[in-house]
């Protein structure tokens, strides 16, 4: 059987349900294959405020608004007796001053429900197993859950697989992150030692040492996500027989902050384990098809940027879908792959220069710099696109050149106090 639709999106998570309700506001007839079936549990529960730009452009708002998730107005960075909150409300430039803290499986639902209601064709448990292509168009062998194929004739090809990571296997396009190796273990708690008041809802990164961080993110319905993040070695070693539930453990016991919150409480399902989480493409685009989300880079959770570059990349591609399908020169370098890589290359600066304690500097340093602090926010909240930044024009260089002024400046006054 071959059935015939203007563009096919593997993937129905944020990335793709972004680009396929985009795409219907367009009228663009448009299928969805999603191998699983939701809701399912997955990482990438803190958004930020960029993505809200995203879900109000593609008509998503109103549908996620209605599931009352917990609010997130910033986000707090506690090592040991230090504490950093930045507030959305208090960054450089223009953009949304809040987002929320989502449990995935709710999150997904919602956002797959919503594109079916604006007439795209989801189907769930359909694995793509093969891609043709014959100039731009596409043929995709598609398995269903009985174990019957059947194939479908695309205009365009939108990759939103995430860690499916389709197109980059069968093209063989995948590339090492820039990123060193890190893992991590997560699983939702029932937060009955919840404090009262904003205490219990802030959404907290736990420094146990400067790679290795634990993540606290409350939810509306009483539950918390808890998870640790570090190198692989690290992760490894926190179990003697690759136990996550038993390493997980060991690293809430490791917080000061929260082990009295969660140490020892059972958890809502089996931790899990995600090694060596990074990943990169050689190329996020081709003729006929183009790469979005986790199918093209996932950098590191340690600041929320996974679904923004998930909803950033679907909209920006539907955009350019539109156009080449209406006949119109696309330049998919300059106006996509070129364009995403300005922002990833933003946040992965950021990523970096945290594991090496740079940024950390910049955070916990005393007295606050409150200029220093709303640009450095404006880039937590995803607003990396912004040039007139110059956390981000000078990304590449101001962090680093920032910290050695407060490393020398320390030294200084250690060695005038001897």
């Amino acid at each position: 059987m071959i059935e015939n639709t203007d563009v096919l999106i593997i993937g129905a998570g944020p990335s793709g349900s972004v680009a396929a309700a985009y795409l219907r506001q367009q009228n663009i007839n448009v299928i969805v294959l999603e191998k699983t079936q939701f809701p399912r549990i997955v990482v990438g529960e803190s958004l930020i405020p960029r993505s809200m730009d995203h879900f109000e452009e593609a008509g998503l708002l109103s549908y996620l608004i209605n599931q009352n998730f917990e609010k997130k107005p910033g986000a707090r960075f506690i090592r040991g007796e230090q504490i950093c909150v930045f507030d959305f409300s208090q960054k450089f430039g223009e953009g949304q001053n809040w987002t929320w803290q989502v449990p995935r499986a709710d999150f997904d639902l919602t956002l797959a429900n919503a594109i079916v209601d604006k007439g795209a064709d989801l189907r769930y448990n359909e694995e793509v197993i093969d891609v043709k292509f014959e100039g731009k168009k596409s043929t995709t062998t598609v398995k269903k859950q009985n174990g019957e194929t059947y194939q479908i004739n695309a205009k365009f090809l939108i990759d939103a697989s995430g860690y499916g990571r389709v197109l980059p296997r069968l093209l063989q396009i995948d590339s090492p992150s820039q990123l060193n190796p890190h893992s991590a273990i997560f699983t939702h708690i029932d937060d009955i030692r919840r404090p009262e008041g904003r205490e219990g809802t802030q959404i907290s990164f736990d420094i146990i040492e400067t790679e290795v961080w634990l993540w606290v993110i409350p939810f509306s319905n009483g539950k918390t996500s808890v998870g640790i993040v570090g190198p692989t070695d690290y992760i490894n070693q926190l179990t003697t027989n690759q136990d996550a539930g038993e390493a997980l453990q060991n690293a809430i016991q490791k917080s000061d902050f929260y082990v009295k919150r969660f140490g020892d409480l059972p958890y809502e399902f089996n931790p899990i384990w995600l090694k060596n989480y990074s990943a990169a493409v050689t190329k996020m685009f081709g003729d006929g098809y183009v790469l979005t989300g986790n199918s093209t880079e996932f950098l590191d959770p340690v600041f929320s940027s996974g679904v923004c570059f998930a909803t950033e990349s679907g909209l920006k591609a539907a955009k350019l879908a539109v156009k080449e399908l209406n006949g119109e020169d696309v330049d998919w370098q300059i106006d996509y792959e070129d364009y995403m890589k300005d922002g990833i290359n933003v946040f992965t600066t950021y990523v970096k220069e945290w594991y090496t304690g740079n940024l950390q500097e910049l955070f916990f340093h005393q007295p606050e710099n409150p200029d220093v602090k709303e640009k450095i926010c404006a880039v937590l909240a995803g607003y990396v696109w912004n040039k007139e930044n110059p956390f981000v024009k000078k990304h590449d260089s101001v962090i680093r050149n920032m910290a050695h002024l407060i490393k020398m400046v320390k030294e200084m006054d250690d060695s005038s106090t001897k």
